[in-house]
């Protein structure tokens, strides 16, 4: 999958393309397919502060479509829509895929 992400800490230089594998959710994991995310200050203090050569992916607040759910998770199903800001000790969402516990994740309001 493709994914902006960082290296090493810096400014918005240090952002990167990167190819990686798409994730496999465990436990109460969900997979979701992104389709928007927001920048928030978290994403630049973590940017900055990142370990060097650690690969980083930025971005926790999001939204997307569940393509496949850990064992233990029984919120959500694959098809589901939804919401969520996810955990900085995780990787983050800007990227084509993303985990995410189901409990901190919502169900996308309709419009």
């Amino acid at each position: 999958m493709k994914a902006y992400g960082i290296t090493e800490a810096g400014g918005p230089e240090k952002l990167k393309l990167l190819e990686l594998p798409i994730p496999t959710p465990t436990g109460r994991d969900l997979l979701v397919r992104v389709k928007a995310v927001a920048t928030n200050p978290v994403d630049c203090k973590v940017r900055n502060r990142s370990a060097q050569g650690e690969t980083k992916i930025l971005g926790w607040d999001a939204s997307g479509i569940v393509e496949a759910t850990g064992a233990e998770a029984t919120l959500f199903k694959a098809g589901d829509e939804v919401y969520f800001a996810g955990s900085v000790i995780r990787q983050g969402c800007d990227a084509e895929f993303v985990l995410v516990d189901e409990r901190i994740t919502g169900k996308k309001p309709r419009v």
